[in-house]
């Protein structure tokens, strides 16, 4: 029984350390499946950032984060990092200029294997 007791109060304080999750839907530029594979590979390696999902229909991202850890305005930062608009933040350029063609504004939605 104590060890019962002393396995719950050394669990406490690690539940706690998730934090609040909060949720932000960003425009992108995003076209294609493979524009989608990258930001949200980018997204995966930023801190503070638990998931994301890219609806290639509307172009918008949902991202989910810990606020404690990161913001609105850095996850807008990284998308554009990589080389698509976010919201408001116009994508990087050199990062825009090394993107596939199919992934650039303008290009067609296509299917990729």
């Amino acid at each position: 029984m104590k060890k019962l007791i002393l396995a719950a109060l050394l669990a406490l304080p690690f539940a706690t350390l998730a934090g609040p999750k909060q949720t932000v839907k960003i425009k992108t530029s995003a076209i294609c499946e493979m524009c989608k594979e990258r930001i949200e590979k980018n997204l995966a390696l930023s801190k503070g950032i638990s998931k994301s999902d890219l609806d290639l229909k509307d172009k918008t991202i949902s991202v989910e984060y810990n606020p404690k850890k990161t913001d609105v305005a850095a996850i807008k930062r990284a998308i554009a990092e990589v080389g698509y608009d976010a919201d408001e933040v116009v994508a990087d350029s050199k990062s825009y200029e090394k993107l596939p063609s199919c992934c650039k504004k303008g290009a067609a939605a296509t299917a990729h294997n």
